[in-house]
């Protein structure tokens, strides 16, 4: 199968070379010309994934266009805020026969969109059932060392779904599949919102007791934001919700919970983000769901603390402070 994967950070790279260790043909673009180059000369991601050759069936694109025709199946893994950007680029293609598999894991802000839904608005010509997400607990750090992950593979119509699983499955990298697209973003998404919290709560020197409760709470949140978007709660128990809310909540590989950490230390988030390689999807994340989480009223305390302290310059000691008063409730409300 031909496939072209979108976006050449960490992720993309890993799911490139996986690939085409499968036998399929890959190309991977970078949206910068000079990092395309880069990548050619080397056959290799020295900035992002450092040490994974590139198999030979494994070729770099500057050029998107002359890509999405020669694909078969298109993998989307540019950050979140940059997907509509990157779909506009081929917007006016036939997409007849492709399929679209987005593994950004975020939420639009100004829309509120999940990423299947911008998609679908960007792009005129395609239908909701050729569209799928990949996500799950799966660090590229070690995926691309053939390390043992598991994943959902979801789409509305369960042939899309299992077409992806086809594509990615080996004997390392497992993939389940699901219909429930609309949990599994939501699931996938928030998580990293959570995570952040769950960094912070490490930051201050909080221990097991309060990252217990961050994880188990902010599994209550995504569960009502996915009900009331439509999504089924029972997906929340599933690799795109526990699953991934845990790793990312817990992992040494977490950029989320990386960020959450040096925030409970004192540190100004500009300072922070300034000094990362790569894009921690929850901070603007944050600022989306709070969004949309007002705008279809759903309670999400965790969220609102942690938006509120990103990019309201709340004190860490007083979001907490006014979690931990709220008014007593049942923990099924």
């Amino acid at each position: 199968m031909n496939i072209a994967v979108l976006g050449a950070g960490s992720w993309g790279t890993t799911l490139a070379v996986l690939l085409a260790k499968k036998g399929h043909q890959v190309r991977l673009w970078a949206h910068r010309p000079d990092f395309a180059a880069l990548l050619k000369r080397d056959r290799e991601n020295t900035r992002y994934l450092k040490g994974t050759r590139f198999p030979e069936n494994l070729q770099v694109a500057a050029d998107l266009r002359p890509l999405v025709v020669w694909s078969q199946m298109i993998v989307t893994a540019v950050p979140s805020q940059a997907l509509r950007e990157t779909a506009l680029g081929f917007s006016d293609l036939s997409l007849d026969g492709k399929i679209l598999v987005n593994v950004a894991k975020g939420i639009e802000i100004g829309t509120g969109k999940r990423m299947s839904e911008v998609l679908l608005e960007v792009l005129p010509g395609i239908q909701v059932s050729q569209i799928a997400a990949l996500y799950g607990p799966s660090h590229a750090e070690e995926v691309s060392k053939e390390q043992p992950t598991t994943v959902v593979a979801s789409s509305p119509l369960l042939e899309t779904a299992e077409k992806v699983q086809d594509a990615f499955h080996t004997n390392m990298f497992r993939v389940y599949v699901n219909t429930d697209i609309i949990g599994v973003e939501i699931a996938g998404s928030v998580k990293n919102i959570i995570a952040i919290a769950a960094g912070i709560s490490d930051g201050i020197g909080f221990g097991d007791n309060a990252k217990a409760a961050i994880i188990t709470r902010g599994m209550a949140e995504i569960s009502r934001l996915c009900l009331k978007l439509g999504g089924d709660p029972l997906t929340i128990s599933g690799l795109s919700g526990i699953g991934d809310l845990v790793v990312t909540c817990l992992s040494r590989h977490s950029r989320n919970r990386y960020v959450g950490e040096e925030i409970g230390r004192g540190r100004p988030l500009d300072d922070v983000i300034s000094q990362m390689n790569m894009i921690a999807e929850g901070v603007h994340t944050s600022k989306a769901v709070f969004e949309l989480s007002r705008r279809v009223g759903v309670e999400m305390p965790i969220t609102k603390a942690v938006y509120e302290m990103l990019f309201k310059g709340k004190p860490v000691q007083q979001a907490i402070l006014d979690l931990m008063t709220r008014d007593p409730k049942q923990e099924r409300d």
